[in-house]
Parts: structure tokens; sequence; C-alpha cells
């Protein structure tokens, strides 16, 4: 399993992290004092788990919480806080557990048995019971995760050091090359037509004919064409049955 701990008391996340490394078989792939960093790490990056205290700069961890809750693949949340007010909130998030500090070693024990023994059985029956809404995808817009549902995405492009997404009325920017966008999206429904494209197939409305046998993709709803490249062109034809 892969981890993040979002803790901004030092002592405390290290004394988390001994706990961890000491009683389970857990990576900790990554520590962090606040919660929009948290938050962008998480847009590009997947873990099973999220150690999250409560009381952090920039996003509370309740609120950072509900934004993860709505991802398409979810991470088991652990809360660690020094409050029990927010146990109620948690269990509406359907948070696996709520641990108190100071830390108990028997506790963090138990708590870590349990989570490697859930997340062991529901990977022996399979990833789509753990993610019945793997048709979602996770975009990134004024610093808010928005999921959406796959379909809804028209094409996305290449640009310096992201990935623009477009919906029929809304721009999303990734912070993923477009190779590893691509990777995310359904194979059945999205093409890379282009080093610097990826086009949603139900949304070409014309396909039009351009220099060097390659073409242009006009896509319904919106006043935008997609190039196919030329060495893209065969692959598409036979999708297309051109």
């Amino acid at each position: 399993m892969r981890a993040i701990i979002v803790e901004d008391e030092e002592l405390a996340r290290q004394e988390l992290a001994y706990l961890i490394e000491t009683h389970s078989g857990i990576d900790i792939a990554a520590q962090f004092e606040d919660g929009l960093d948290a938050l962008k790490f998480l847009q590009v990056e997947t873990v099973d788990v999220i150690f999250l205290d409560i009381n952090i700069p920039s996003i509370d961890g309740v609120l950072l919480a509900q934004n993860i809750s709505r991802f398409s693949v979810k991470p088991y949340i652990v809360f660690i806080t020094a409050y029990k007010e927010h146990a109620a909130e948690a269990f509406e998030i359907e948070a696996f557990d709520y641990i108190l500090k100071p830390y108990s070693e028997v506790r963090i024990k138990a708590m870590l048995h349990k989570l490697e023994g859930t997340f062991a059985t529901r990977g022996r029956q399979g990833e789509e019971e753990r993610n019945p809404v793997s048709d979602k995808v996770n975009l990134w817009k004024n610093e808010k995760i928005i999921v959406v549902n796959a379909d809804d995405i028209y094409y996305a492009s290449a640009q310096e050091k992201s990935t623009s997404v477009m919906t029929k009325g809304e721009e999303y920017s990734m912070a993923l090359s477009i190779s590893d966008f691509y990777n995310r999206l359904p194979e059945d429904r999205f093409f890379r037509c282009h080093r610097s494209y990826i086009v949603n197939l139900s949304k070409i409305k014309e396909i039009i004919p351009w220099f060097n046998n390659t073409y242009l993709l006009r896509l319904h709803d919106l006043d935008f064409e997609v190039p196919v490249s030329r060495s893209k062109v065969k692959e598409f034809r036979q999708i297309m049955r051109l």
C-alpha cells in the first residue's frame, strides 16, 4: 500500500511515520504540512491511504477529505487529530478510522492491521468493487478537484507543462503530460489522434480531409477543429472504418 501523511506538526508526523514503518508494510510516498500541497500531489499521484490531520494550513482536513471523497478512485482516509468533535463529520465522509492524539501505539498497530487486512481482501475481490465509478475522471479547476463523466470530455491538448481538458462549457488544466492523462481515460472512447491531442470519438461531427492525407475533426457543440497527424491516420481510418 502507498500512503501519504498530512500533518503540520513535525514531531507528530515523525512519530506516526515511525509507527507505520514499524508495524506495517505500508510505503509512505510523501509527507505534507499543508492541505493544498497534499491535494496538488493527489492530482497526479495515486495512493491507497491518507493519514490526515484536521487542523492543517490552507485546507483543513475535513474539507480536504470531502474533496478526496469525490475522487473516482478513493483512498482510505484515517483521521489523526487531537479533537473529538469532528468524529461525526468523519463518519459522514466514510473515513476508515479516527485516531486521537496523543498516539497509542497499541491503537495505531490495531488500525494498521485492520487497514492492511481490508486492503488485501478488497484486492482479492477485484479493483472494480472498490471503484464502481471507474468512468469518472478527476479534473482540476480553481484549486478544486472536479469529478466529471469521461463522456463529457470533448478533447484534450498538450500545453507546455500541463494538459488542457475541454468539456462543453469548461476548460480544465491538469498537471500531467498528455500521455499520462490519456492513460486515465477509457480506451474504447478516446483516441490519441496527434502528439498534442486526444479526442473523444463520440464527439466527432465531421471529418475533413486535410493536406498530406491527414484530417481535421470538427466536434459537436464546440467551434474547434482537432487535427489527426499523419502518423495516426492509418489507425484513425481503421477505428472510423474509412
